[in-house]
């Protein structure tokens, strides 16, 4: 008796921060490589199929994507330079790409200072001198 058989394995590549065609949110979204492949005895022998799909990590929607484009997304993940796409010239910063220069993304940290009220134990602001609240400080 022979056992032979598939068996898929999803591996994820890189997250990247996308529009969601389903959505239409910037969200981030999975990029991820799914193999099948050809088991006999329950052993791994040979890829049967390759395929590339994204997901997007805010409505779930996960599609699937030529590995033209996979190879493109990757390399933008990784920083290396994509024929058709301006690069930066030394001495001239660049500004993350689609935003003018010192504007952050939609999401992005403003990097204001803290903003805290004083909060007494219990979960009380504190209590103004004269203004007819009870003050667990007083005796």
């Amino acid at each position: 008796m022979i056992i032979w058989g598939f068996r898929t394995t999803t591996l994820q590549l890189v997250m990247l921060t996308l529009l969601c065609r389903g959505c239409g949110n910037p969200a981030a979204h999975s990029l991820n490589r799914r193999v099948t492949k050809f088991t006999l005895f329950f052993i791994p022998l040979f890829p049967v199929s390759k395929k590339h799909h994204l997901q997007c990590t805010f409505c779930g929607l996960a599609y699937e994507i030529d590995r033209a484009n996979a190879d493109q997304l990757l390399a933008q993940a990784q920083g290396q330079p994509q024929p058709g796409y301006p690069q930066a010239q030394p001495g001239h910063p660049q500004g993350q790409p689609g935003y003018p220069q010192g504007q952050q993304p939609y999401g992005a940290p403003q990097h204001q200072g803290p903003q805290h009220q004083a909060v007494q134990p219990g979960g009380l602001p504190p209590a103004q001198p004269g203004s007819g609240q009870w003050n667990p400080n007083q005796r």
